[in-house]
């Protein structure tokens, strides 16, 4: 209670201290200008602001759709500063005379600090930029891979507060149980708990992220060892973080629903002075489930400052500290091949003896500087991560549906990350081709502490069978470390080197190539033993792609792209001495698609690709007792999208997958032909959200998906569902909304993923959430 009232009290002090900041004061000015991309195309809904000293003015008007803004100043010297959703802010000092003067011509740069794509879901699709593929100024359209954009308007119509919610509107891309203590997604058919990323840097640890500091998600799909290393054989997740801006902006969110759903967020943004800006996100969540005796506690907060010492150099500082509590629950088990036929909110194990614990602490500096037409980017990220957990894990079934096995165990890692990225790019040409270039590196250092026990059962038996009607237990546990359970420290070094040419042929063809050299340096110590193992790989990760544009607004493109996977796995917790022989996996991704700006407020893609995983290991024919890497796996798909506005009333979201998994050659885990767990053959899903009236606005939502197995042994089937959303949008005032969402109308029993045969997640019964936001 001490803790929910002293954060209670602080993010009310921030809600009643930061509007009470005084803010510039209006005035009218004058200054006529055009804003453009990169490429000369005009940028229509550019905010321009002039802040004078001498008159103390600040006057701010909008780009028409010609890129044209024009206003009127007094005569004297104004920082003008020049924004877009998707671009990089620009500021210039300039001194206006009396008189007309020629306009000036504004050219912005892609979001440097924020990695951005923007596709506005409520307000349309407004800006389709994106560096996040490239690390360079490139339209949505323009980028010859898959990519998926799940906006703050979307998040904000269906009250998302988790990853997994996000990926349901995501195509190619389903979430995985993740033992229900941390993220995990399956993307093309390869899972992951660690091909996370924040503002394009690494966050590769396993816990639950929260969205409250948000701005959108980005899925990027199949691999780009060339962009991010390491890992990503599928492709990867990553978050945009809101960054401080010089328009003063506020929300707190208040909600609550069914199985005791209680959440409070805010979010205050607030100029200090003309050249610095501060921003601070905040939430605390305590909230019960339908799951029996299941919950979750968390807290977050996350300040932001930007700061802008000259037109040339920008800064921006992040810190955030993030909390999450909750029961450790591992879902239910099955019977004869189909979850079994049990109440969904059936818990196994003893509730007050299970628990997920994460505190992350994460600080992060950026700073761009344009000088002598190079614009260098760099990012420096330090991360420290602590989490554990401890739970109960259901087991099989007898044969006569009278007893389920039970095991336990607890588990514990403490990370440190530190990463640093610098980029540099250039726009240089060469007679008619233009050449966008980047040359950047990364450097980064980690250290793990990895610990577990084993639960033995009346300090005895490591399995006891319970009730299957009723598989709850206050058997006494003690936790002890087995013959096999981790005790071990592990660090990385990473370093790497890259380059990009994207060259533009004609005003039809584009192209661009890359290559990346990572150093993966693991040293992997047993503290059981003592043995100390050590491993390095030199991972060379090249992409080539090309874009042909038959008219501006659309594109067909093919694309090559590899990544690598190091031995010790994407969350480098286990070095053997058979691992540490191993070549790294590989990840091989095909990709051709089409991309079409049907209108400027609407987007429609799809992509075919296949996607080839090889140097699995395998067990040998010849010699059962040696591990050979001749196993493999292959996903053919094609994906379907649309994101944006069908008539000013209308904005839509969604998508289409057809995917295929299958073992090419047999590996350790699975036969030849076997296909690929937890990835359905066909998921479809649509958001649609419709004005009724001027304050008045409706939502309704379907997610479906095909059946698919729980794992690769392909014995136990989750059942395919579809499922209805809906939401009602009210305006209150100018500045409150009351929002309405249910979720699983017609009440379906559904299974939404598992991480075994044994441990698989049923999806919640009906559910209703009301949320009250204020703007200020």
């Amino acid at each position: 209670m001490t803790l929910r009232l002293n954060l209670t009290l602080f993010f009310s002090a921030l809600v009643l201290f930061l509007p009470g900041i005084p803010a510039s004061a209006q005035a009218p000015g004058v200054l006529r200008g055009r804003i453009v991309d990169p490429m000369r195309a005009p940028i229509s809904g550019a905010e321009v602001t002039a802040v004078g000293a001498a008159p103390a003015v600040t006057a701010t008007t909008i780009s028409d759709q010609n890129g044209d803004f024009a206003f009127q100043l007094e005569p004297g010297t104004y920082l003008v500063r020049i924004s877009s959703a998707g671009f990089a802010d620009l500021s210039r000092r300039m001194t206006v005379s009396a008189g007309s003067a020629a306009p000036l011509e504004f050219v912005l740069q892609i979001a440097g600090f924020t990695q951005a794509v923007e596709v506005t879901g409520q307000a349309g699709r407004d800006v389709a930029s994106i560096n996040t593929s490239t690390k360079t100024t490139t339209r949505l359209r323009d980028v010859p891979q898959s990519v998926t954009v799940v906006t703050s308007a979307l998040i904000h119509d269906q009250l998302m507060s988790s990853v997994a919610e996000t990926v349901n509107y995501v195509p190619g891309i389903t979430s995985h149980q993740g033992e229900n203590n941390r993220d995990q997604v399956v993307i093309r058919g390869n899972s992951s708990s660690a091909d996370f990323y924040v503002n394009g840097v690494r966050d590769d640890v396993q816990y639950y992220r929260d969205l409250y500091n948000v701005e959108r998600v980005e899925a990027l799909k199949g691999p780009n060892g060339m962009m991010f290393g390491r890992g990503g054989g599928g492709g990867v997740i990553n978050r945009v973080t809101k960054q401080a801006g010089f328009t003063r902006t506020g929300e707190t969110v208040l909600q609550a629903g069914s199985f005791g759903n209680r959440r409070f967020s805010t979010d205050l943004n607030q100029p200090l002075t003309a050249t610095v800006a501060f921003r601070v996100n905040g939430v605390f969540e305590d909230s019960d489930s339908f799951r029996n005796g299941v919950g979750l506690q968390r807290y977050g907060v996350a300040p932001n400052l930007t700061f802008m010492p000259s037109l040339q150099t920008a800064l921006s500082f992040d810190y955030e500290h993030f909390h999450d509590t909750r029961v450790a629950d591992r879902g239910i088990t099955s019977y004869r091949g189909r979850p079994a036929d049990l109440p969904v909110s059936t818990f196994f194990g003893d509730v007050a003896d299970s628990h997920v614990r994460a505190d992350v602490d994460v600080a992060a500096a950026s700073i761009e500087h344009h000088a002598g037409g190079f614009t260098i980017r760099n990012r420096t990220v330090a991360g420290n991560y602590d989490r554990g957990y401890q739970n109960y894990v259901p087991g099989a079934a007898t044969d006569d549906r009278t007893r389920v096995a039970l095991t336990a165990y607890n588990n514990a890692t403490a990370r440190l990350n530190v990463f640093n990225q610098t980029d540099v790019t250039r726009i240089v040409t060469s007679g008619r081709i233009s050449h966008t270039l980047l040359a950047g590196g990364e450097v980064g250092r980690q250290r793990s502490r990895n610990f577990r026990n084993t639960g033995f059962f009346d300090n005895a038996a490591t399995t006891i069978f319970v009730p299957f009607a009723n598989p709850v237990t206050d058997e006494r546990l003690t936790y002890r470390q087995s013959a096999t359970d981790a005790n071990n420290r592990v660090r990385t070094h990473l370093g790497a080197l890259y380059a990009q040419d994207q060259a533009q042929l004609s005003r039809f063809v584009q192209i661009i190539g890359g290559v990346r050299f990572d150093r993966f340096d693991l040293e992997y110590h047993n503290n059981r033993n003592g043995d100390t193992l050590r491993r390095v790989d030199h991972l060379v990760s090249p992409r080539t792609g090309i874009v042909v544009k038959p008219f501006e607004t659309a594109s067909i493109y093919g694309s090559y792209s590899l990544s690598y996977l190091p031995s010790s796995g994407d969350q480098f917790s286990s070095l053997t001495a058979i691992t540490q022989q191993m070549k790294p996996e590989r990840f091989t991704n095909y990709e051709v698609g089409a991309k079409w700006d049907a209108t400027p407020e609407l987007s429609l893609t799809t992509a075919v690709y296949r996607l080839d995983r090889t140097n699995t290991r395998a067990t040998d024919p010849a010699d059962p007792t040696r591990i050979v890497q001749t196993g493999s796996q292959r996903t053919n798909g094609y994906e379907l999208g649309i994101n944006g506005t069908l008539t000013h009333a209308w904005k839509i979201a969604g998508g289409y997958a057809r995917q295929n998994a299958l073992v090419t050659s047999a590996t350790t885990a699975a036969r030849a032909g076997a296909q690929v767990g937890q990835v359905p053959h066909h998921t479809f899903s649509l958001w649609n959200n419709y004005q009724l009236l001027a304050k008045l606005g409706a939502g309704l939502g379907v997610v479906r998906r095909s059946d698919m197995f729980a794992s690769v042994d392909d014995t136990v089937t989750l059942p395919g569902y579809t499922r209805a959303d809906a939401a009602l949008f009210m305006s209150l005032t100018d500045r409150t909304r009351l929002q309405l969402n249910v979720e699983n109308v017609f009440n379906q029993r559904y299974f939404v993923n598992a991480d075994s045969n044994t441990n698989i997640s049923p999806g919640s019964p009906r559910a209703v959430r009301v949320a009250l936001s204020a703007d200020f």
